[in-house]
C-alpha cells in the first residue's frame, strides 16, 4: 500500500475505534510499518480532527526523530520496538477500551475463558507490568508480554493488540475487549470454566485462515 492509502487508513481505524467504543478523544494511538519506518498518530489530537497529514513518521531502527506537523504519540516507543521485535507484526493498535481497562487495574490476566483467545497465540492474554506512559521501561514491558502473542493488558493503562496489516490488529481488538468483558462477568458470578491448553492448541490449529484479514 501508499503512503498515502496507510495513512488514511490509520485515521478510518482510529474513527472507528471511538465509534465502537473501544477508545476516546486523543487516548490510544495506533502504528503502521511502512517500509523501514513507521507511521504513528499524533499526540494530544482528537480522532474526529485526525487527518492523514498529521500522522508522524519515524524509523523503526535508528534515532528518536520524526517527520510531520505534529510530534507522533508519547507512546512511540512501543510502537516501535515492538514493529522492530516482531517481523510478524506490521500494525499496533493500542487503547483504553473500558473492560480491558478495569482488568488492567484489577491487574488479572485473561485466561482461556473463551476458545477465541487462541487468535492471540496462546492461552493466556498476558498482563505487561506497570510502568510510566511514554517510557522506555514501559516498553520493555510490553514487549515481554507479547512473547508469542498478539495481544497483551497494560497494569492500569490499557490494552495492545498487534497484526500482520491493520484490518486484522483492529478485529483483534474488538476480540480482546470481548475477552475481557467475558472475563470480568464470569468473576462477577462466581468463576467460570477455563478452557485447557491443549483444547486452545487444537482450536488454534483449526484457525488457520480465520478471522480479518489472517494474512499480512
Amino acid at each position: 500500500m501508499s503512503d498515502t492509502e496507510l495513512r488514511q487508513d490509520i485515521v478510518a481505524a482510529c474513527r472507528k475505534l471511538e465509534a465502537d467504543g473501544l477508545n476516546r478523544g486523543s487516548a490510544g494511538n495506533v502504528s503502521v510499518r511502512s517500509g523501514d519506518a513507521m507511521l504513528i498518530t499524533p499526540s494530544a489530537i482528537a480522532y474526529d480532527a485526525l487527518e492523514p497529514e498529521m500522522l508522524a513518521r519515524m524509523q523503526i531502527v535508528g534515532d528518536d526523530s520524526w517527520e510531520g506537523p505534529k510530534k507522533p504519540s508519547s507512546e512511540w516507543r512501543f510502537h516501535r520496538d515492538l514493529l522492530a521485535a516482531r517481523p510478524d507484526i506490521n500494525a499496533v493498535v493500542h487503547t483504553h477500551a473500558p473492560w480491558c481497562t478495569v482488568l488492567a487495574i484489577a491487574r488479572r490476566e485473561i485466561p482461556a475463558v473463551h476458545y477465541m483467545i487462541a487468535a492471540f497465540g496462546g492461552p493466556t492474554i498476558r498482563l505487561a507490568d506497570y510502568a510510566r506512559y511514554g517510557t522506555q521501561e514501559l516498553s520493555d514491558h510490553v514487549i515481554k508480554a507479547m512473547e508469542g502473542r498478539l495481544g497483551c493488558l497494560m497494569a492500569n493503562h490499557g490494552m495492545l493488540v498487534g497484526g500482520p496489516n491493520l484490518a486484522r490488529a483492529m478485529w483483534l481488538a474488538g476480540e480482546l475487549e470481548a475477552l475481557a468483558h467475558q472475563h470480568y462477568h464470569m468473576l462477577a458470578i462466581g468463576g467460570g470454566h477455563v478452557l485447557t491448553d491443549a483444547q486452545i492448541e487444537e482450536t488454534a490449529q483449526a484457525f488457520s485462515g480465520y478471522g480479518v484479514a489472517a494474512e499480512g
